[in-house]
């Protein structure tokens, strides 16, 4: 059965944002172009592990000789994104992701595949109308746009429950009780 391609070669939107409050938000990796818009659910880690890793990337094409891609240092202030998540219609919860660098066109990409149960390899569990055909998420985005996500994804990332200076755990909005190790 052939995959289907939720494919942006240059988004016009691409940004990791929560719902929900800290402790129970969800994460998601919205992107947009046009009126077309996929959001895919990802856990803290793997959101804040590729913010770091995208900007592992895009710090090592500074070095090149020339930095011929033009990757910027810091943020571009006009590609800030700071707003909310556009109305979310979960496509799929992220299972595996990739990360890579196209010098062709001087993009990152992000190849966000779905968590798969071990019986979605029996034909006998696919519906008749393909709701449960295999899919994927492909977004290829340029440099400036990659720095700014991953400038906002490890803010969203922060934003999240302070941690217990005493035990390290986070601190729920209701209160905390300390779970000190045992001597």
């Amino acid at each position: 059965m052939p995959t289907l391609v939720h494919e942006f070669a240059w988004p016009d939107r691409v940004v990791v944002g929560t719902i929900g409050l800290p402790g129970a938000r969800t994460f998601y990796l919205q992107v947009r172009a046009g009126t077309q818009i996929v959001s895919v659910a990802l856990e803290k880690q793997q959101s804040a592990l590729l913010a770091e890793k995208i900007d592992e990337i895009l710090d090592q094409l500074i070095t090149v000789e020339g930095n011929p891609f033009s990757v910027p240092k810091s943020t571009p202030i006009e590609l800030v994104d700071n707003d909310q998540l556009e109305a979310v219609q979960e496509q799929f919860r992220a299972g595996a992701i990739s990360l890579g660098w196209d010098p062709t066109t001087a993009q990152v990409v992000i190849e966000a595949y779905p968590i798969t149960d071990v019986d979605d390899d029996n034909d006998e569990s696919l519906d008749g109308d393909g709701a449960n055909e295999p899919e994927m998420l492909l977004v290829r985005m340029p440099v400036g746009t990659a720095r700014a996500f991953a400038k906002r994804t490890r803010e969203i990332v922060g934003a999240g429950r302070p941690t217990c200076s005493r035990c390290g755990y986070p601190i729920d909005a209701d209160g905390h009780i300390c779970t000190l190790p045992e001597v």
